[in-house]
């Protein structure tokens, strides 16, 4: 089955999308319909975002296509990726429930670790509270969910205007970044702790 948005959030923008992302069949009894498998999924051509495991079933088929990206669910670690990661021209993360923050994580190893400097998108249930955060961690693209207005969500990449910590997008936590003219007493019991 194949889901795609008009639009997404890239680079702090609302842009049309020309990706669709790939999500396997579950079965269905009551319908008759049988669970597609990662190796007997036909991924078809264009701009397609394929799960992990059909990436890893079918890694030499898809490996050839320039125009291929990958998804990773909550419980997929990064680290599957190595080697791969220069093939995809989007790595998506999928957010199944809003509750679920696995995907930071994720991201921000990709990022970090990986040094991977593609385009870092998410997907799911994904809400304008979480933009933030989302951009903090790495993220740079943002499918929000279908019956929010993207917009709108689109605000939330500015609700705060600094930052304490250090992360993805701000390599130095804000007491290394703001100047103090701080003068210290010597005899000050404290000094010094």
């Amino acid at each position: 089955m194949l889901d795609s948005h008009k639009e997404i959030i890239k680079h702090r923008a609302v842009v049309a999308d020309d990706w669709s992302v790939l999500r396997l069949a579950v079965a269905d009894l009551e319908a008759g319909v049988a669970a597609e498998t990662p190796d007997a999924v036909v991924v078809p051509q264009g701009k397609v975002i394929v799960p992990l495991t059909v990436w890893q079933a079918q890694r030499d088929s898809l490996g050839s296509r320039t125009e291929i990206g990958v998804w990773l669910a909550p419980d997929e670690r990064a680290e599957s990726l190595k080697g791969d990661l220069d093939k995809f021209a989007v790595v998506a993360i999928d957010f199944p429930k809003f509750t679920d923050g696995r995907g930071y994580s994720t991201a921000f190893n990709l990022r970090m670790r990986m040094e991977y400097k593609g385009e870092l998108r998410a997907i799911g249930d994904v809400l304008r509270d979480q933009l933030f955060q989302m951009q903090r961690c790495g993220f740079d693209a943002y499918a929000t969910r279908p019956d929010r207005n993207i917009h709108d969500a689109l605000k939330g990449l500015l609700d705060f205007s600094e930052v304490y910590q250090a992360s993805v997008d701000v390599k130095a936590p804000l007491f290394r970044r703001h100047e103090r003219d701080v003068r210290i007493d010597s005899s000050d019991v404290g000094y010094g702790i």
